[in-house]
């Protein structure tokens, strides 16, 4: 295993945005690290860590995904049954599910049961997307969460405000996965999480002092 942070390019993602708030938390850290933006399954292999960003469509990015060589594959050895820490973002999270039910049914990588659904706010006054600002909840789980202390100790400073931008939402089978959610007419799943993977539908790479700090934490978990 090489002491390296993969994000795997797949045609779909905000790519170097990612890149740079990784390597500015691993710089600011002392950290040694090494981050590739790759689409080569064997560095993903061998990864100490793995990112998988995504924006778009499910179905789009989950086939963008697929269309590498390798790479489901890889990514499912790794995190699966090598226990690699694993980051989901945005779309990336959403294909930890099941199925995805935009513009059609679409599999996922079904690591977490559950399908990603429309977000159907009860007020009609929120736009759809769900795009912007907004604080995060953690359930019991997450509170619970080696990850997520930088949201539970520092709350009073704002480190629960993360940048949103969707229209789909992970409606996870059991709830245990649900490790936080955010208010947007009703509970939106925030953060998904098990065994050694975590995914955020918010952009932490968008988010300042809160998402690095995530960041951080990642790059620290050892689960």
């Amino acid at each position: 295993m090489s002491d390296s942070i993969a994000i795997i390019d797949y045609g779909s993602g905000n790519l170097r945005s990612a890149a740079k708030a990784f390597e500015h938390v691993l710089a600011e850290s002392g950290l040694s690290q090494q981050v590739l933006v790759t689409s080569d399954a064997d560095v993903v292999a061998k990864a100490e860590r793995i990112v998988l960003p995504g924006q778009g469509a499910f179905g789009d990015c989950m086939r963008g995904l697929q269309a590498v060589d390798g790479m489901v594959d890889a990514i499912s050895e790794a995190v699966l049954q090598r226990g690699t820490p694993f980051f989901g973002i945005c779309v990336g999270m959403q294909l930890m599910a099941s199925r995805g039910l935009e513009h059609g049914e679409h599999q996922g990588l079904g690591w977490i049961e559950g399908d990603v659904v429309p977000i159907a706010p009860a007020d009609p006054a929120l736009k759809i997307p769900h795009m912007g600002w907004n604080d995060v909840d953690l359930t019991d789980a997450g509170a619970a969460h080696p990850m997520l202390q930088s949201i539970t100790k520092s709350a009073t400073q704002h480190a629960n405000n993360f940048y949103f931008v969707h229209s789909f939402m992970f409606d996870c089978k059991d709830q245990v996965h649900i490790l936080a959610v955010t208010d947007y007419g009703h509970p939106v799943t925030a953060i998904v999480g098990r065994d050694n993977m975590v995914g955020m539908q918010f952009h932490p790479e968008k988010s300042h002092d809160s998402g690095l700090a995530l960041i951080r934490s990642f790059i620290e978990w050892k689960p």
